[in-house]
């Protein structure tokens, strides 16, 4: 792609990113004006919650979840050895799962993550081995030969994390968790309360029709805060109210009219519903972690479906700060540690509210990063490994290949970059399954896992 047209992507990309801000800061919620109609509403009578965690920036698959068996982590130690985790600092956080890994592979949780090491133990967590964006399965030697289609931009921040989210790079119009929102929207009492983003906008919610609703960690986001008066007067206010509410002729003036109107009737369904959700149930989490607060909102939503009139609810949270080039050694633990307390503190309240197994967590990022120290960091990389959280979780087990560790091993493109062997699409498909996504509509919510044999694309970890 030439530098014009990267940029005029680009231009599109912050058109459409600002409309979507305007709308979550206007009103939560937004009306497709381009929907190509409504898919058909999925039939169903539980409830069932799918979280995306999203780590902006990369998550480093080594610190993370480290190669602990011997061979495997002298092969770790030297390619990091300035940021590599002592051995013996290790062995506390050694993992035992039920099912062994070939060759006596084993792996270690990185420093303060034992929130999800106990859930790990309990068999509510589990391990995604070498997960990345692809289009189609792909191996080293077709990387190098150029002889597959591989994602757009591969090792870009802004592309990665929107293929990630959406199966298209930078300027994509809908996400996979907006096109799960498209088919259970109208089997929930508000269809604006299917796609919850408690972190600002993000193109994985954004379905052809169902469109994301924003909510702060207080509480939803009020229309003109609320106010009651303006400019002292409450009649002006009144006045003012009536006036984006009301019915009008023009087609731009009505939509606009429909839109502040559900925005103030949501604000007010929302807010009843939560003020029936005492604090006292959310003890759990812990206090100054961003993420943790995010969650705890979620969780007080959740508390709140059944008065909410909801089946099916897909949320998004996100924690930034993972682009770490420099000072992995110090932050990585800082990050991950609030990861690892927010996700054990959001399970933990889950099961005291007698949900934790209509609720599965799952975390995803724009990319791994390499196995190489970049000076006391490390770069931009392709696959990585994730971990899903959740009552139906099939815990303690790690799913899919453990990546040869080194430098130019089968799995490496180059300083520890993983060839990814398990897509976003497999990945996805199986928390879609468990959401309650046919098999025939597995297609229209993940255009390329067509290009999978079938009997992988349920990996079975829940």
């Amino acid at each position: 792609m030439s530098s014009f047209e990267h940029d005029a992507s680009r231009r599109a990309f912050l058109r459409r990113g600002a409309a979507l801000g305007m709308a979550g800061v206007a009103a939560p919620f937004v009306t497709s004006l381009a929907a190509i109609g409504e898919a058909a509403a999925a039939t169903t009578s539980d409830y069932k919650a799918l979280v995306c965690v999203f780590l902006h920036g990369g998550m480093d698959y080594a610190n993370t979840l480290v190669p602990y068996d011997e061979a495997s982590y002298a092969a770790y130690l030297a390619a990091r050895s300035n940021i590599a985790l002592t051995r013996d600092s290790l062995a506390a956080s050694a993992l035992s799962p039920t099912v062994s890994l070939d060759g006596g592979r084993r792996y270690a949780l990185g420093a303060n993550m034992s929130g999800l090491g106990q859930l790990f133990a309990a068999g509510k967590a589990a391990a995604v081995l070498n997960v990345g964006t692809l289009v189609q399965p792909t191996t080293r030697a077709q990387y190098f030969a150029n002889s597959v289609k591989l994602p757009p931009k591969l090792f870009s921040h802004n592309d990665q994390q929107s293929y990630f989210q959406a199966s298209n790079p930078e300027g994509a119009t809908s996400g996979w968790g907006g096109r799960m929102g498209d088919l259970f929207q109208s089997g929930n009492g508000a269809a604006t309360l299917t796609c919850i983003n408690t972190s600002g906008n993000a193109v994985y919610l954004t379905g052809q029709s169902a469109m994301q609703y924003s909510i702060g960690t207080g509480g939803p986001i009020p229309l003109l805060n609320n106010a009651t008066t303006m400019y002292g007067s409450s009649a002006a206010a009144a006045t003012l109210r009536t006036l984006m509410t009301g019915n009008t002729s023009g087609l731009l003036a009505s939509e606009h009219a429909k839109i502040s109107k559900r925005a103030l009737e949501t604000y007010s369904q929302v807010s009843s519903a939560l003020s029936g959700a005492p604090a006292a149930s959310f003890k759990l989490f812990p206090s100054g972690n961003q993420l943790a607060d995010q969650l705890k909102m979620v969780a007080r939503l959740i508390s709140v479906s059944q008065a909410l009139g909801a089946r099916r609810q897909v949320f998004f949270v996100s924690l930034g700060g993972f682009d770490m080039h420099d000072n992995l050694a110090t932050l990585l633990p800082q990050q991950m540690g609030r990861v690892s307390d927010a996700l054990k503190a959001f399970h933990d309240t889950t099961v005291a509210l007698g949900v934790a197994d209509q609720v599965t967590s799952f975390t995803a990022s724009d990319f791994g990063r390499t196995l190489q120290s970049n000076d006391d960091g490390s770069d931009h990389g392709w696959g990585s490994h994730h971990f899903v959280v959740g009552g139906a979780v099939k815990g303690q087990r790690f799913y899919g290949t453990p990546p040869e560790v080194g430098n130019n091993t089968a799995d490496d493109i180059g300083q520890g970059r993983l060839v990814p062997t398990i897509s976003v699409d497999q990945y996805a498909a199986t928390l879609a399954t468990w959401f309650g996504v046919g098999t025939s509509d597995l297609r229209t919510v993940l255009p390329n896992i067509g290009n999978y044999n079938p009997s992988t694309w349920n990996l079975g970890f829940v």
